[in-house]
């Protein structure tokens, strides 16, 4: 029985591991894609000039 147990513990763990590794990645992203939207916007702001 105490195989179940550690099974099932180490199922989780590496499932918490994968979804905060993926929230990690999201917020990277989440970053790039605001600093990409703020360099689009200053290069269509120099156009205008």
């Amino acid at each position: 029985m105490a195989y179940l147990a550690l099974g099932f513990a180490a199922v989780w763990a590496v499932v918490f591991i994968f979804v905060f590794s993926m929230v990690r990645r999201e917020q990277a992203l989440d970053r790039e894609i605001a600093a990409l939207r703020e360099l689009i916007a200053e290069r269509k702001g120099e156009e205008a000039e």
